[in-house]
């Protein structure tokens, strides 16, 4: 047995099917870090695999360690890391690429094909005592900042990835976000953090927007129900018709749409952002849904559209995630709404499932505790 104890984590063997184990400590290398993990997000991938097994083509096959929204303490350091120190608290990027392909070389690391992330099948993930991570996807947290607000870094750091790196808001611009959930939020608040004039909140649930313009939106818009006999496509031009008209919107120059950001995956809303943004506007598809859409293909050219795919985060996402935070120009604490002990990480997932706690109060991040 080591001398750091059993590595109690919590294992997804099959579909619903969890268990707590007594696992090995992972050995570390030259360039590793062992960290304690003391806070864990829960993601909807990790009720997905849960509930399904499985995400398009990643399948649990054997059992596997839940959880890759962490962060921890630093217990153990490789003999060549020279930037932490045991006791350091860190958040922690839990995707290791293999830093030689051509993806990586050209500092586009989430493409690599041969990442190792976490809670990824076949790979484990964080809900566990202890976590091996390569030491340069440790980053220490400011004193500022909470185990807690670094659990939440790699959610915000999806949105750094798309709304700043890929989309490159400005000062000055308008974004509009599809979807008030905890991606959707974040995106806001990137948004809002990078100096945008209006950041637009999209949703059918009146909640959630009430909750998104009281966090990070300027303004929100919740769209009306579908005509009867009314084509997706015809609905979605309509619904963005009646939202440039009551938001003040324009086809064109600085009172039109700069950025939208899609982040619920929904047919009806990725039509809707083609014909929300302006000429010569940028789209960022987060959400990930339904695996084929119909989108309005002559406006891409019309328009002269630069439309993105956004996937997880790559180089300068997670520094600039806590340098936002750290600074104060984020705030996370708002969208931890439920804490769970090690212990009750079945309930928690259940509660995530079901979207609110028995005392009614709705979900928008539920966090983890480390085992005790």
């Amino acid at each position: 047995m080591s001398s750091y104890g059993v590595n109690t984590s919590f294992v997804l063997r099959g579909v619903e099917d969890v268990v707590f184990e007594e696992r090995p400590v992972p050995e570390i290398g030259p360039g590793d870090v062992l960290v304690e993990v003391k806070k864990t997000g829960i993601c909807g991938s990790d009720v997905h695999y849960l509930v399904h097994g499985r995400i398009g083509d990643f399948v649990v096959e054997k059992p596997m360690v839940l959880g890759h929204e962490s962060a921890g303490i630093v217990t153990k350091i490789g003999a060549n890391v020279k930037h932490l120190k045991v006791g350091a608290r860190v958040a922690m990027e839990p995707g290791a690429t293999c830093r030689v392909c051509d993806p990586c070389k050209h500092g586009k690391y989430e493409l690599c094909a041969d990442i190792v992330f976490a809670a990824t099948p076949p790979y484990d993930g964080t809900l566990a005592r202890y976590y091996r991570l390569p030491a340069d996807l440790a980053y220490e947290l400011p004193e500022s900042m909470s185990l807690e607000d670094g659990a939440m870094i790699e959610p915000l750091a999806v949105g750094i990835h798309s709304v700043s790196t890929l989309a490159q808001t400005r000062a000055n611009h308008i974004v509009a976000v599809f979807g008030a959930g905890p991606v959707g939020l974040l995106c806001m608040a990137t948004a809002k953090a990078l100096g945008a004039r209006r950041v637009i909140a999209i949703d059918i649930n009146q909640e959630r927007l009430d909750f998104a313009k009281s966090y990070a939106a300027t303004d929100i818009f919740i769209p009306g129900p579908m005509k009867d006999g009314e084509a997706r496509i015809d609905y979605s031009r309509r619904t963005a018709t009646e939202m440039k008209e009551k938001l003040g919107l324009a086809d064109a120059g600085p009172n039109g749409v700069d950025t939208v950001i899609e982040a619920t995956g929904a047919e009806v809303c990725i039509q809707t952002g083609y014909f929300l943004a302006k000429a010569g506007g940028t789209y960022v598809q987060v959400g990930m849904g339904a695996p084929n859409v119909q989108i309005p293909i002559v406006l891409l050219l019309v328009k002269e559209l630069v439309i993105k795919g956004s996937f997880r985060y790559g180089p300068g996402d997670y520094a600039l995630a806590i340098a936002l935070v750290g600074q104060g120009k984020i705030d996370l604490k708002p969208l931890v709404t439920h804490r769970f002990k090690f212990e009750d990480a079945k309930l928690a997932f259940e509660v995530n499932r079901k979207g609110k706690s028995e005392d009614g109060k709705g979900v928008i991040k539920a966090i983890i505790s480390g085992p005790e």
